[in-house]
């Protein structure tokens, strides 16, 4: 038995220290122009903006659940927890780092040029901006649309099912 628990433990490391190497050689792959290109283009699509909360909330969580299992210690809980996630906060760069890594492994300098030329003028800045807007409208106005098709479509295949076949009994109709 102790040796298939040490093989285990073993055979865990081993997939632990593989998993943490991934990333490196990928990283390898890119060069450093391609990362500064693919740095430009994640501030210009501001694509890891979304993170920044992720710290936070989880300091947020970790007090709150603290401080429900030590109510008498909220002040130090909270100063502690603070400070902590202060202390983690320069890990940020290492998502920055793997951002850039994935868009430029992703996408060619040439491409990434382009990209970060849109999204940084106007227009692109605009869609960024308002895209979602009208992202949201649009599905609204198909959803509108496929309504007026479908009452469309019922009532022309029943009436044209009728002039060829009879009146169809109500329970045989297609519901609208």
């Amino acid at each position: 038995m102790n040796k298939i628990a040490g093989l285990a433990r073993a055979f865990a490391t081993a997939a632990v220290l593989l998993s943490a190497s991934v990333p490196a050689v990928h990283a390898q792959d890119v060069t450093e122009d391609q990362i500064t290109a693919a740095r430009a283009t994640i501030a210009a699509l501001g694509v890891t903006n979304s993170f920044d909360n992720i710290l936070p909330n989880l300091a947020e969580r970790l007090k709150n659940t603290l401080i429900q299992a030590s109510p008498n210690h909220q002040e130090l809980i909270t100063a502690t927890v603070d400070e902590k996630a202060l202390g983690l906060a320069a890990r940020r760069t290492d998502l920055e780092r793997e951002a850039a890594a994935i868009y430029a492994r992703t996408f060619t300098i040439d491409e990434l040029n382009a990209i970060t030329a849109f999204y940084s003028s106007p227009a692109g800045k605009k869609l960024l901006n308002d895209g979602p807007i009208a992202s949201r409208e649009l599905l609204k106005a198909a959803d509108i649309w496929a309504s007026g098709v479908s009452r469309d479509l019922t009532n022309e295949a029943t009436k044209s099912l009728d002039e060829k076949i009879g009146s169809l009994p109500a329970a045989q109709a297609p519901a609208q």
